[in-house]
């Protein structure tokens, strides 16, 4: 591994794309025909920046990488709107694209508890028949920025169940919900924008990009990545499949059989186990990922999601139905205190106090929601 980081890292910094960028650059003027303008750093007469100005290639905005081949970051010229291209093989994920465009297709896409990310465009590169390229808004991780209250943690959870039950009334099952495939759309919240690979910074990378809170502003949270999901129809309800492995690799039926199963509650147990490792308990294997104080409060009703036996554990409907029981017995104090990391120092946590009793007051004042309302999706 590190001797691949190191490669990666002498490549970038001589100036040179990774091989899995070559891709993006080789499409750069058909995707420019169809509307989509890449970063300068994809574009075939780019020098790069940091040569000339001796900056660290890290520090430029040209510099900075991409992760995964599998996805891009563009302008959409038609309004000057930020997307992300992802490109996936239908040899590969077969159902992915149907899925993705039914799931964004009219009157599903007006919806409000539709948390599916919307698909603007479905693009198709020439002389490639297995590939295709999903438009999507540009988003970023759920929890980017820091909740600020635990009322916009509720409202986070409430997008999530929303959106699963909405889902499992149509018969689809995503069976890869975890922290990954559950994001935030921030373009409101950062009104100057930010860099795409550098969320915390300014498009410029010269400066902390500014942002709202989420009582302020109340973003939208979408499920992401269809690409292991699946839809049935209604007289093929429950319907069994083999075991198959996403990001989270704990689902507790997949442990010790290859039986068939319904995958219906395994998606239960991933938005349970997703609550459970990134707010109550940590994560398993990520000693950044500790959990956040203040929300035993949901444990009773985390642990029934995530019980071993899959026909324990409640429906979505059921989900959702005691979660608004929960929330509604939570106190306006309760709902407006500070959220804390527990990989918060003491001396983090202390200057962070009286910032948020500020912000509280104003939010008091101004008769915002403790528990923020998402708007309706924006397409």
């Amino acid at each position: 591994m590190a001797e691949v980081a190191a490669k990666i890292n002498a490549t970038i910094t001589a100036g040179r794309l990774t091989d899995a960028e070559v891709y993006w650059r080789t499409l750069q003027p058909w995707l420019l025909e169809s509307g989509y303008q890449l970063r300068e750093r994809f574009q075939p007469d780019w020098t790069p920046s940091w040569l000339k100005s001796k900056k660290r290639a890290m520090s430029s905005p040209d510099g900075i990488w991409l992760f995964s081949g599998q996805l891009i970051d563009a302008v959409k010229l038609e309004d000057d709107s930020r997307v992300a291209l992802k490109k996936f093989r239908k040899s590969v994920h077969p159902f992915e694209e149907d899925i993705s465009k039914y799931l964004s297709s009219e009157p599903l896409a007006s919806d409000p508890r539709n948390h599916c990310v919307p698909i603007l465009e479905t693009l198709y590169p020439p002389g490639d028949e297995d590939t295709v390229i999903l438009v999507m808004p540009l988003l970023r991780a759920y929890d980017s920025p820091r909740f600020d209250t635990v009322g916009e943690v509720m409202d986070c959870f409430r997008q999530l169940f929303e959106g699963l039950q909405f889902m499992h009334e149509r018969h689809v099952a995503h069976r890869d919900i975890n922290a990954n495939n559950f994001m935030l759309d921030g373009r409101n919240l950062y009104p100057s924008g930010y860099h795409p690979l550098s969320p915390k910074e300014t498009y410029d990378l010269t400066h902390v990009a500014k942002h709202l809170t989420r009582t302020q502003l109340p973003p939208k949270y979408y499920i992401i990545d269809f690409g292991i999901s699946r839809r049935y129809k209604p007289e093929d309800c429950p319907p069994l499949e083999p075991p198959i492995e996403g990001g989270d690799r704990t689902v507790p039926e997949f442990q010790t059989s290859d039986e068939p199963r319904d995958p219906f509650p395994t998606d239960v147990y991933y938005a349970g186990n997703f609550i459970r490792q990134q707010f109550l308990e940590g994560h398993p294997l990520l000693a950044s990922v500790r959990g956040r104080e203040g929300f035993e409060f949901m444990r009773p009703l985390i642990n029934d999601m995530v019980q071993d036996d899959p026909s324990k554990r409640p429906t979505m409907n059921e989900v959702l139905q005691r979660f608004e029981e929960i929330t509604s017995s939570l106190s306006a104090v309760r709902l407006r205190s500070r959220v804390v990391p527990r990989t918060d120092s003491a001396l983090k946590g202390f200057l962070l106090t009286f910032p948020h009793w500020w912000r509280k007051a104003s939010y008091i004042i101004r008769r915002l929601p403790a528990v923020p309302s998402a708007p309706r999706p924006v397409v």
